[in-house]
């Protein structure tokens, strides 16, 4: 009987891994090519994984809400329509060695201050998920106590849920084993001591709260923000833009421009149009950070933060955005703008960023203090445009006006991007939307 092993595919930059969501097909089901299997989630959108065979299900290695790494075979197609009707699997229940059941009291408990990586699967047999697993060693917590859980999944399955309650009721930090269990335990790969886990204080709940659990969204993007504060030392620098003439500008071509382009003309590519002159006169704001290494990017892929309808965040991308003028970028924006308020884009569209945008000034913001969004090492928030008045300098000397002005504000990555560049690119973006032409031809 020939089988085929169905992976987790690569599904865009710095994604590793996915949440199954939903399985489409159940075991004993005939699947053909190309045909959805399962849905999956990562932290910049959800996906149907298509079946890259024809034949039947026989085997589901992870189940809903299993964290599942790309390149791990989540599922078995037998090629053969003859074949006998399967056994569910839930999970690869592999014995690596023989004497596995004699390590299980020493298994990810402390020795000479270091851990031991956690089997997939224990002597119970029973699968452990990534996310489960990388819980437990974090917290100390033995594969002895990790099989003494009550599992809520299916077959028994320990799910997150699971081992966050075993934790709040007084689990983990597993003890020393004795030195005797540890001999007989056969030779494993120490890791480095673990990093200490950050413990949020205790929130209180009084009479009349109501509790509300995150969406799988918003946790994501939640984990992902405070990653990004860990992983880069964040600083800020704010620049005050005159854009008088470049509202002026606006009010006068944007009836027309409707007309000819069926595509409504938006603030958001002019500020796009300076932002990306400004990254070519200085291109290190357009890096990643690769352990002490430096990747200087050749395209300009710019990222604009979108809102949903649900509250959540969304960041599409326009590739080779330098590669367009103003009546692509205005038609790039307009189309990744309305695909994600309908939840219709693909994880091509949300991957590949370069550096990011965001437009806090649609919510009347003046200003704002973005968070990086990593592996990039920079991003720009647009304040709201407002009418104030200002000092006029002219030939004949200074006089008071109504102006059009607005705050940029942007954060960047200190290890990489200092002080002088991250303040003169911003300085940079809002001289060329001082200078925008008036009189400007489309």
């Amino acid at each position: 009987m020939a089988e085929i092993e169905i992976r987790l595919p690569k599904m865009g930059e710095s994604v590793t891994e996915a949440t199954i969501t939903n399985w489409l097909k159940e075991v004993g089901d005939t699947v053909e090519m190309d045909e959805p299997l399962v849905e999956v989630a990562t932290d910049k959108v959800d996906n149907e994984l298509p079946s890259e065979a024809e034949g039947v299900l026989v085997k589901k290695l992870y189940e809903v809400d299993d964290v599942v790494q790309v390149g791990d075979v989540i599922a078995v197609i037998s090629t053969d329509g003859d074949a006998a009707a399967p056994t569910t699997e839930s999970a690869p229940a592999k014995v690596e060695v023989a004497v596995e059941a004699e390590v299980v009291a020493a298994v990810a408990a402390p020795v000479n201050g270091t851990t031991v990586d956690l089997p997939k699967s224990g002597g119970n047999g029973r699968f452990y998920s990534p996310l489960v697993r990388s819980i437990a060693k974090t917290e100390g917590i033995s594969l002895e106590q990790l099989e003494a859980i009550q599992g809520s999944g299916e077959n028994n399955r320990v799910t997150k849920k699971d081992i966050l309650n075993f934790l709040e009721n007084g689990g983990g930090t597993a003890a020393v084993a004795p030195a005797k269990e540890v001999a007989k335990a056969a030779p494993a790969k120490a890791t480095a001591p673990a990093k200490a886990a950050i413990h949020t204080p205790d929130v209180p709940i009084y009479e009349g709260d109501e509790v509300i659990e995150m969406d799988r969204m918003r946790k994501l993007i939640a984990d992902h923000m405070v990653m990004s504060v860990q992983t880069s030392p964040h600083v800020t620098s704010y620049v005050e833009a005159d854009v008088t003439n470049l509202v002026m500008w606006r009010n006068k071509i944007k009836n027309s421009f409707l007309e000819k382009e069926g595509e409504k003309m938006t603030f958001t590519p002019i500020f796009m149009e300076a932002i990306i002159k400004a990254i070519k006169d200085f291109p290190g704001v357009n890096v990643s950070v690769s352990g002490n290494n430096i990747i200087k990017r050749k395209d300009i892929n710019l990222g604009m933060a979108t809102a949903l309808p649900s509250g959540n965040l969304i960041v599409p991308v326009i590739k080779k955005a330098d590669t367009l003028n103003l009546v692509g970028l205005a038609k790039s924006v307009n189309d990744l703008a309305n695909r994600a308020r309908g939840n219709k884009l693909g994880s091509d569209d949300i991957s590949g960023g370069t550096y990011t945008v965001t437009n806090v000034g649609t919510f009347g913001n003046v200003m704002g203090t973005p968070i990086i969004n990593q592996p990039q090492v920079a991003i720009l928030a647009l304040g709201a445009i407002r009418k104030i008045p200002a000092v006029i300098e002219t030939p004949q000397g200074d006089t008071i006006g109504i102006r059009h002005k607005m705050f940029l504000s942007h954060s960047y990555d200190h290890r990489v991007v200092d002080g002088a560049l991250g303040g003169m690119f911003v300085k940079r973006v809002a001289d060329y939307l001082e200078q925008f032409d008036i009189n400007r031809e489309l």
